[in-house]
This record gives C-alpha cells, sequence and structure tokens, in this order.
C-alpha cells in the first residue's frame, strides 16, 4: 500500500505505540487516586504535558488540557467562550473551516446566535481586512484555522489575533488539527487564546488531542463531573493515550522531515501538472504559503471518486476532500467557498504525504495517475 491520505489520519509511530504499550502496562492506576501508585500515571501525564506544550510552543505546560480529539477541542473552544461571554452572541468564522467548525457554528445559527461568515478567494486565502470589517463589540469568539485540511493553505493566525484583539478583545480560537507537526507553532508569542490538536494526525493515536488555553483565558467546561485537568475537563485520564500524544508530540517537534516530505510534494505536485492537461492546482500557487505535504488537484471533466477508485485498486490511499465528509458525493464545501467551477470541484483528489513516504513512492503514484487518468477521459470522450 502507498498511502498519500496523511492529512486524514497517520500511522500510529512504532516509538509511540511502545510507549502506550509500557503505559498499559506500568501507568493503569488511576492518577487522581490518593495512595502512592498512582504517581507514576501523574508522572506520565506531566511528561506528557510539557512535551505537548513544547510542540506548541507554550509559555506554561499548565496552558494544555487532554481532550478526546480535534472535534471536542473545536467544539468546546467555541462554546466555552460563548459560555464565559453570555452577554456576546456573535461569532466570525471563515467558509471554509473543517465540518467539526462550520457545522457547529451552523448550529449556533439556528439557535439564534449571530456568525458572519468570512469568505476566501479563488486559491483559498484570507483576506484580513473583510475579517476586521465582520468583527463588532458584540463579537465574543473568532475562529480561524491555521491550515486548510483539504488544499493546505495557511492562514495568519497571529495577524488575525492582532486585529481582532485591537478591535474587539473577544478570543480566538484556531483549529491547528492539520498544522500541528508540519510547520513551526510558537503560540506563546502569539495572542492566540485557544488552539485545537489532535494527536492522530502527527503519527500518534486516535481518540486523544488537546485544547491550548492561554494563561489566564477562562472558558466554560463542556464536560462535567469531577475535578480532571485542574477542573477544566473533567472524566479519569486515559494515560496510555496521553503517553502516546506526548511521545507523538516530541517526535512531531523535530520539523527536519518535513523538508524531505516538501520535496516529495513539489515533486508530484510538478509531475501531475506538468504530465495531465486537464489538472489543475486548488489552492495557492505560492508553495511557501501551503502546508508542505498537501496538493488538492483537479481533472478536469472526469470525477474525483472514479481516479479515487483507481488508484485504490493499485492500492495507492489518497481522497477527494475530508474524511470527515466523504460520504457526501456532492462538491466539497471548500472548493465551493473557493468558487472553483463545478467541473472541476467533482474532479478534485487531495495528496498529502507523510514522514514514510518515499521517492519510489511517489514515482509510482505519478506514472499510475497519469495512466488513470488518461484511460478515464478516453471512456468520458475527452481524448
Amino acid at each position: 500500500m502507498i498511502y498519500l491520505d496523511n492529512n486524514a489520519t497517520t500511522p500510529v509511530a512504532p516509538e509511540v505505540a511502545a510507549v502506550m504499550a509500557e503505559a498499559l502496562r506500568t501507568s493503569f492506576v488511576n492518577p487522581s487516586s490518593a495512595y502512592s501508585a498512582s504517581a507514576r500515571s501523574r508522572a506520565v501525564m506531566r511528561d506528557s504535558r510539557e512535551q505537548v506544550a513544547a510542540l506548541l510552543g507554550a509559555k506554561s505546560a499548565e496552558e494544555v488540557v487532554f481532550t478526546s480529539g480535534g472535534t471536542e477541542s473545536d467544539n468546546w473552544g467555541i462554546l466555552g467562550a460563548l459560555g464565559s461571554r453570555p452577554g456576546k452572541r456573535h461569532v466570525v468564522t471563515t467558509a471554509v473551516e473543517h465540518e467539526a467548525v462550520r457545522r457547529l457554528c451552523e448550529r449556533l445559527s439556528d439557535e439564534g446566535y449571530e456568525v458572519s461568515v468570512v469568505g476566501v478567494d479563488r486559491e483559498g486565502a484570507l483576506d484580513l481586512d473583510v475579517l476586521s470589517d465582520a468583527l463588532r463589540d458584540d463579537t465574543a469568539v473568532v475562529s480561524v484555522m491555521l491550515a486548510n485540511n483539504e488544499t493546505g493553505v495557511l492562514f495568519p493566525i497571529d495577524e488575525v489575533a492582532r486585529r481582532v484583539k485591537a478591535r474587539c478583545g473577544a478570543l480566538v480560537h484556531v483549529d491547528g488539527v492539520n498544522a500541528v507537526g508540519k510547520i513551526p507553532i510558537a503560540l506563546g508569542e502569539s495572542e492566540v487564546d485557544l488552539f485545537s490538536i489532535s494527536a492522530h494526525k502527527f503519527h500518534g493515536p486516535k481518540g486523544i488531542g488537546a485544547l491550548y488555553i492561554r494563561s489566564g483565558v477562562g472558558i466554560s467546561p463542556m464536560m462535567v463531573g469531577g475535578g480532571q485537568e485542574s477542573a477544566r475537563r473533567a472524566g479519569t485520564e486515559a494515560v496510555h493515550q496521553i503517553a502516546g500524544i506526548g511521545k507523538a508530540a516530541e517526535m512531531a517537534s523535530d520539523l527536519t522531515a518535513m523538508e524531505q516530505v516538501r520535496g516529495l510534494r513539489d515533486l508530484l505536485e510538478d509531475s501531475i501538472l506538468t504530465n495531465i492537461p486537464n489538472a489543475g492546482l486548488n489552492g495557492l500557487v505560492d508553495r511557501a504559503l501551503r502546508l508542505p505535504n498537501t496538493s488538492n488537484i483537479s481533472f478536469a471533466g472526469i470525477n474525483g471518486e472514479a481516479v479515487l477508485a483507481r488508484l485504490d485498486e493499485e492500492g495507492i490511499c489518497v481522497s477527494t476532500g475530508s474524511a470527515c465528509n466523504s460520504a457526501d458525493h456532492s462538491p466539497s464545501a471548500v472548493l465551493q467557498a473557493m468558487g472553483v467551477p463545478y467541473h472541476e470541484a467533482m474532479g478534485a483528489v487531495r495528496f498529502s504525504l507523510g514522514r514514510y513516504n518515499t521517492r519510489d513512492e511517489v514515482d509510482a503514484v505519478s506514472t499510475k495517475i497519469n495512466k488513470i487518468v488518461g484511460e478515464l477521459l478516453a471512456v468520458a470522450g475527452h481524448r
């Protein structure tokens, strides 16, 4: 199998699996228990919290709260911000957010909140002046992703946070799920208040993530019960999962491998765009403004799902967009928001590389997709 769908999930690193297995054997004791044996579990959590904080460039490990993953972190960031500011019922977000944010904002709108949705241009870039104009005195929270999961386009979150604080002082939530482990993060130098991550996006296990809550920022808890996570997120901690995200964070902090990933991505992207006449890039042409691992390419006139199916037959895993929306056969909401024409949007395929991909794999995919697209075009009568 050649796996090029790393924005959907990543394989668990062997080192992470080993740490988790050890924690299952030796750190099963409830960390909230009073007896001394629980100290080992608490130590695992302390070390992991420090590792995640280092990955995010946080000033303090206490700014990291463990959650079940990116969706919970996104939901909690937004709902917690609203709950702590009951007099403010305005939310600002963008048209290209992940479903965990976009669908929550749609629900909030149905419940009577005012939601301003800021659009993007044809390349997926955000207009900061339009976002600034959307801010109001009653804005409670602004939720903007750092990296788009479908196109890889990066948003300037530090500048977004600066403008928000200068205009209205709303809380700034960032969905950083697809950015962590691919580009440097320095939240300690930013005015971002809340930042969501999920371990399975950087070679950790599923079912564990974190919400960064900047020191001094108070938000309402979403999980209510015991006093775990300094009374911010109730529930007995899954120590083995926390050990996993800690080790994955430690490994992801070294971005050296991303230069190799960037080179392979560029090689694949150039090959497809050069050799396949109906191929076109979705997202910013300036690769420095995209994640180093992501290419979203449309094959005009053919169906992306047909390309995906043919590649799957060859043992090659890619996607046509967000895995969280793969059952919906309509054009991607992200590509629609970008104004990509229907005949191109329906032919979109996302290639997202990871640390374990090789040059031989990229060469094989380049050869296979050139052949597959040519055959599909011939069947469709375009050749």
